[in-house]
Order: structure tokens, then sequence, then C-alpha cells
């Protein structure tokens, strides 16, 4: 084959190892091409000799050339700082991506679910307390008897609004692949038996659902200990808010001491309340675990126990009131000087719920699709009084 003839075969069809063989020597050249012709002379003996140049060719140097280079590519090619993997337009070696995404800014939620939850219809909770009976009294045989008088009063507190709002793309939807979100959804108080559920998300708009609803249960667990509507009137009142001052034992930046669990718990006693749970910050739990081992002598396993439903609590505490499990939460702040611990009686706090959580599709906005997770709830501490707290701990 001359060279005017390149084209008209095709590439031999090779094993890997013959057609890496052909193709270091001759690149792309077809089977049968005549890469060398050597000179057609004429002439006659004793007679000047001519080479007839337009008969002659040799590709051998042009071959050599491109061997050359292309071995300097690939020897380039296999260095990293060459290829430049993971740097934009330096593309050879491909980004493979981890398909788990790791949440770090996730929070425990156990108040979320320890807090019962009530229905309630209308945009109030309303309901009536008792602050005042009249007397039981004794007389005398056939005596004048007079009635008496109660003193009751009604508490309202307005039904507040949750939301947790995600957008997805339609070229996310349509390009983005199944991704694991690895420890999202957590399970327990967090301090024993603690773990984090990890669920699949096949699609760009599972995967914003799974976070929004991890965010919206981080809220609510925020709102059922900080909510404060002279804050934010979009809010409703927490825990912190609800009690006040009410039963309480102020340290004043001092040190926790063991006679201030019971304190308080007496203050609640005397109030005709039974605390069947406490809730405080990490390291308020961590100075009572301490009180607990270095003052009582405690072994570690003599602490464990269960708070409502079953949620382990890693700490539980023999009062005067009798066994009460401490539950921490990461919404309560842990500064020394403001640290603080809750004795609740549980039987007299709710969350009543006008709407659970619930997924809505929003208006298609652009190329995309938006949505939201929405609650109409509010927190009641109906009995302050059954409750006390020890605040302002070092």
């Amino acid at each position: 084959m001359t060279e005017s003839e390149v084209g008209t075969r095709a590439m031999p069809q090779l094993d890997g190892n013959g057609a890496g063989a052909y193709q270091v020597s001759f690149g792309n050249l077809p089977n049968g091409y005549k890469y060398f012709s050597p000179p057609t002379f004429s002439g006659q003996a004793g007679v000047e000799v001519k080479a007839l140049d337009d008969m002659y060719y040799d590709k051998r140097t042009e071959l050599k050339s491109a061997l050359d280079r292309g071995l300097e590519a690939e020897f380039k090619a296999l260095t990293a700082n060459g290829m430049g993997a993971g740097t934009a337009g330096k593309d050879l070696i491909p980004v493979y991506v981890d398909q788990r995404i790791v949440d770090r800014s996730r929070k425990f939620t156990p108040w979320a679910e320890l807090v019962p939850r009530v229905t309630n219809i209308g945009l109030t909770a309303d309901y009536n307390i008792i602050t005042a009976k009249g007397a039981g009294v004794t007389a005398a045989e056939d005596a004048a008897l007079s009635d008496v008088s109660d003193t009751v009063s009604r508490e309202t507190a307005s039904i507040k609004y949750l939301y947790s709002v995600g957008r997805v793309t339609g070229p996310v939807q349509s390009s983005m692949p199944s991704y694991m979100l690895q420890g999202l959804n957590p399970a327990g108080t967090g301090t024993d038996s603690a773990s984090f559920g990890s669920p699949i998300a096949q699609n760009a708009m599972q995967e914003q659902v799974l976070i929004r609803a991890q965010a919206y249960k981080e809220l609510e667990e925020n709102l059922i200990w900080s909510g404060d509507d002279d804050t934010d009137a979009t809010q409703f009142n927490g825990i912190v808010d609800q009690q006040s001052t009410t039963n309480v034992v102020d340290k004043s930046a001092a040190a926790l001491d063991f006679a201030d669990i019971d304190t308080a718990i007496n203050y609640a006693f005397t109030d005709s309340g039974r605390p069947s749970i406490a809730g405080c910050d990490s390291a308020s739990l961590k100075d009572v675990r301490a009180k607990m081992l270095d003052q009582f002598r405690y072994t570690p396993s003599q602490l464990t126990g269960t708070a409502g439903f079953g949620v382990p609590a890693r700490v539980v505490v023999e009062t005067m009131q009798g066994p009460i499990p401490f539950v921490p939460s990461q919404y309560l702040s842990a500064t020394t000087g403001a640290k603080q611990i809750f004795f609740l009686d549980m039987e007299y706090i709710e969350m009543r719920v006008l709407q659970d959580m619930t997924y809505e599709r929003l208006a298609k906005v652009n190329d995309s699709e938006k949505f939201m997770l929405k609650g109409y709830e509010t927190l009641l501490l109906r009995a302050p009084a059954f409750n006390a707290f020890i605040d302002n701990i070092a």
C-alpha cells in the first residue's frame, strides 16, 4: 500500500497485546501500509546513476518522532502532579466522591420525643386551673352550713407555626446520585446506647426532605427549652420561660451540691408536684455523675436506668421523691455560671398539636420543586409549681 492508499484499509483486528505493540510502532497507520520505499535508480553502467525522488519516501523518522512524543506524554500522565486529580481543568483522573454525607451540625433531640403530644382543636390551647379551693369546715350538730367558693381561672396559649422549607432545581434532580445520610436521625438520649440512623436518599428530593425533617425536629427541641414569644412572637414559650422563677434554687455561679437536688425536689413536693424526670445541660449531667461516683461511691452501672417510653438514661439519681433519670439536651447552656437542672412533673407537661409535621409541595418555582414540612403546636406547662429547678450553676 502506498501513501496515497492510506485510509483504504481498516486498522488490524488484534488482541490487546498485539494491538498495543503495533500501535507503539506504527500509531494509526493501517495494516499493509508501506512506510519506507527505497529509491529506484535509472541509467547505464558507467553513467551517472540518479534516484527517482518521486518514487522514494521514508516515514521512519516521522514514526520515531510520534513515538517519542507519545512516550513523553505517557510518562507525564503517570504522575499524580501531572494529572492534577481533583483539580478543575485536569480530568484524566476522575474524582470519586464518597456516597456518605456526614451531618456535622447534627444534634440529639430526645425531648421532642419525651414530651407527650395531645391533639388540639382551634388556634389556641385553653384550659382551666384552680388556684384556691373553699376550705372544708367542722361544725356542731345541725349547725347552719355556708357554701364556699373556689378560685378558677382560664389559661390560654396560642398555637405557633413551625416550618422547614426546601427546594431542588431540575438539573440537580436529574444529575444527583443517591447518597447515604450518615448519622442523620438520632435515637436515644445521647448518653446511653445512643445512635444515629443513616437513611438512604435515592435522589435529590429525598435527600432534601430527610435533611429538612431533621432540621424541623431540632427546631422543636430548641423551642421546647428556649422558646420565648417575648423575644420572637412566632415562637411558643419553652420550659425555661414558663417555669420563670417558680421553685428555683439559685446557685449564683456557685458549684452544685447534692443537697441542692433534694432542696429543689422538696420545693416541688411542697407545692404538690411529683417530678419524674430531670432535664439539664451536658456539663451539669457530668457534675451530678461526679457527685454520685465520688461522694456516694456509686459504680457506673448503678447510675443507669430508663426515662419515659423506655428511653435509657445514663444517670438516675435517688432523691427524696424516688429515682429520677437525668436526660440532657444540647439546647440548654453548658456555660459556667449559667447551667441549669430542671425537675419536671411530666404528668402536667404536654405539646398541644393542631397539626403534626406534614409534608406539602409548594408552587413550582422556575425549573425547581419547592416543598415544606410544617406543624402547628404549642407547649403547655399546666402547673409550673409542680416543677423545680437549680439555676446559675458554676
